[in-house]
């Protein structure tokens, strides 16, 4: 069971790492980390998540800072003395080695007795559901099958600590989501800790008990799946996690908890104070459009605001509609496909309405692209 405040079995404290003496790639990095945890490093290309994770595997030396584990640094520590197992996204199996061969070799480098060996490698195979497939190679294994064979081999030694480094980018969007319950659930019968690497915020929010979002080598934030989604600290993270509606406005009135912020239309939104400080500066309200109701609704709301309807996409399950602001600001809406989803005309005035806890109110931010620019 993972404690709510963790232990200090792997610890990062004040990392950093520059490559050429001038510019950090990541910066002032700290982080403890609970035995049982599974932590996701999460960012764009380019902000410094894989470079923490090659510093913890001892592929990358540190700048300055130093790594714990168990208590001991292992800044200086080789690679191979760390006892740290490894998930790659090219599976980096042997492809001349039969399976069992493959997952045996790491038990043989550590010199276990060959029954211990036999057994454990037909236990590994058991417990991801490939115990016929010990005699294949990895060119006769689909990639769903070989990632499974490439986490069995990191996992068959009892690491004190695993880390996955993009593991699943290889594959397919089906096989991808069978492989994140795979990997949830041998985490949770095993109990390993896991340092997990990604991109893909759908996959981090999915499979981790904390999340770290990066960007330009710094966190913006460390927390459980449900508060960065649901309380982003900052509007690069309100932007990175999920999808979201930005309304450029200025603060006309704070309080402890809630700004009030003036937006195009004319209305006034009161949202969460995030990092919007002052009155009269300018900032963006950030809203997911399934926090946004179509008026009208049973439900008693705080914040309403006009807007023009624009479009109306039809995805299946729901409905997507666009609207526009007056100053050309775009926003959209997701309602269930049912028979209360409402037609309008275009270039109709629409009233829509939100919570203000569901609205957050940010200092501008540099919107944040698929490259990760």
């Amino acid at each position: 069971m993972v404690p709510g405040t963790p232990e200090g079995f792997l610890q990062f404290d004040r990392v950093q790492k520059s490559y050429d003496q001038t510019t950090l790639v990541v910066r002032d990095f700290n982080l403890d980390v609970a035995k049982g945890e599974f932590v996701t490093l999460l960012g764009p290309s380019g902000s410094g998540k894989s470079t923490v994770l090659m510093m913890l595997a001892g592929f990358e030396s540190l700048t300055s800072g130093d790594i714990r584990l168990q208590g001991t640094s292992i800044a200086r520590t080789a690679p191979y003395k760390r006892d740290i197992g490894m998930v790659f996204q090219n599976y980096a199996l042997f492809p001349h080695m039969t399976i069992a061969e493959n997952l045996a070799y790491p038990l043989k480098l550590r010199k276990r007795p060959a029954s211990e060996i036999k057994a454990k490698v037909q236990e590994y195979l058991d417990l991801v559901e490939l115990g016929d497939f010990g005699t294949r190679t990895p060119a006769q294994l689909s990639g769903g099958q070989r990632q499974r064979v490439a986490l069995a081999r990191a996992l068959i030694f009892a690491p004190r600590l695993v880390l996955m480094d993009e593991p699943l980018g290889a594959l397919d969007k089906k096989l991808r989501e069978q492989m994140q319950l795979e990997i949830t659930r041998l985490h949770k019968q095993l109990g390993f800790t896991v340092i997990y690497v990604t991109h893909d915020q759908t996959e981090a929010l999915t499979m981790s008990n904390r999340i770290a979002v990066f960007n330009a080598g710094i966190v913006q934030q460390c927390d459980a799946p449900d508060v960065l989604y649901e309380t982003p600290r900052n509007g690069f993270v309100a932007d990175f996690i999920g999808e979201n509606n930005f309304l450029p406005g200025e603060v006309v009135g704070l309080t402890d908890t809630v700004a009030e912020v003036r937006i195009s239309s004319g209305d006034v939104v009161r949202a969460r104070r995030a990092d919007a400080d002052r009155v009269g500066m300018r900032c963006q309200i950030s809203v997911r459009p399934e926090k946004l109701f179509l008026m009208p609704s049973d439900h008693a709301f705080d914040t309403k605001f006009t807007a023009r309807f624009t479009n109306r996409l039809y995805v299946g399950d729901f409905i997507r509609y666009f609207f526009r602001l007056p100053d050309g600001t775009e926003l959209v809406v997701k309602v269930l496909n049912d028979l209360a989803a409402p037609e309008y005309a275009d270039d109709q005035e629409v009233t829509l309405i939100a919570a203000t806890k569901d609205c957050s109110a940010f200092a501008p931010h540099k919107a944040v692209h698929e490259d990760g620019t």
